[in-house]
């Protein structure tokens, strides 16, 4: 998120050699380790600055008074620009004082010029990431590395502490939807949010699918009913490919049967698998020419 203000300076390419590095604790030495790598653990907040810059000294001792009232949430870096110009170049900067918000190494939200005290905390507190989007994409790694119980045990402690944190629910449910059904559903119903709809819609299908495995009663009567529930028991024990060729083979003669439900079963399968996985990609032509 970027945020301008008309109260900034133009830099002007002139070399100034005379300047020192600032006294300033807060003034970075190793920019790759300070901000870079410290902020996989915590956001870092880096002002850039200039000794000559008038908005600079209005803005930087409110950054000062904020990080000081943060409480370690996040951390406060300056650089000067008149002595590391190469690190302002690689980042960018044109005007100052420039703000840019740093988490898990890369800028996550910037504003550029002295803006007053209210704007800085309003975009402080929509911008700076909490502890529980560190844990969260700690999580996301784990499970990408199919080090499943490890990710679920940080999310749950999310949960604990936050329990309507969108994206644990989204995370955890497809990892709960064999060994906890109901509850994969319960995590998602409240999510409304448009960019976790497949999982929403995916954790659905999957709990209908699955309810009808072990109560084929609650399907609708029809000639293809014991078919459909095969194919849901087939689901059930995850062998995924007899599944999608019984859903596919249901399209093919019964489209119509439990509103869609066989072309909505196969997306669900091949969104819970992923695009890349070989069942999907084995089945996705036959998916589509059934359909087509």
């Amino acid at each position: 998120m970027m945020l301008l203000s008309s109260s900034a300076c133009r830099i002007i390419p002139v070399v100034r050699n005379y300047f020192v590095m600032s006294d300033n604790e807060k003034e970075v030495r190793d920019f790759d380790g300070e901000v870079i790598e410290h902020s996989f653990q915590i956001p870092v907040l880096v002002d850039f600055w200039a000794p000559w810059c008038g908005p600079c000294k209005t803005l930087t001792p409110i950054l000062e008074k904020l990080a000081a009232e943060a409480s370690g949430s996040w951390e406060l870096r300056t650089v000067n620009t008149e002595v590391q110009d190469e690190i302002a170049l690689s980042y960018g900067i044109q005007s100052i004082p420039s703000v840019k918000l740093f988490s898990r190494g890369q800028v996550v939200a910037e504003f550029v010029g002295a803006i007053p005290e209210y704007a800085v905390r309003s975009w402080l507190a929509k911008n700076v990431p909490g502890k529980e989007a560190s844990l969260i994409a700690d999580a996301e790694t784990l499970i990408g590395n199919r080090k499943i119980a490890e990710g679920r045990a940080i999310l749950e402690e999310v949960l604990q502490h936050e329990p309507g944190n969108v994206e644990a629910r989204v995370l955890l449910a497809p990892i709960l939807l064999y060994t906890d059904t109901d509850r994969a559903l319960q995590l998602v119903l409240a999510v409304d949010d448009p960019k976790f709809s497949d999982t929403t819609e995916t954790i659905a299908v999957f709990h209908h699918l699955l309810q009808a495995a072990n109560r084929p009663e609650i399907l609708p009567q029809a000639e293809c009913r014991q078919r459909y529930a095969e194919a849901c028991r087939f689901l059930q024990s995850q062998d995924f490919e007899r599944a999608l060729g019984e859903f596919i083979g249901l399209i093919r003669t019964d489209r119509s049967y439990d509103d869609d439900g066989a072309r909505k079963a196969c997306i669900a399968i091949f969104k819970y698998l992923g695009e890349d996985h070989p069942t999907t990609l084995r089945y996705r032509r036959e998916f589509s020419n059934a359909l087509y």
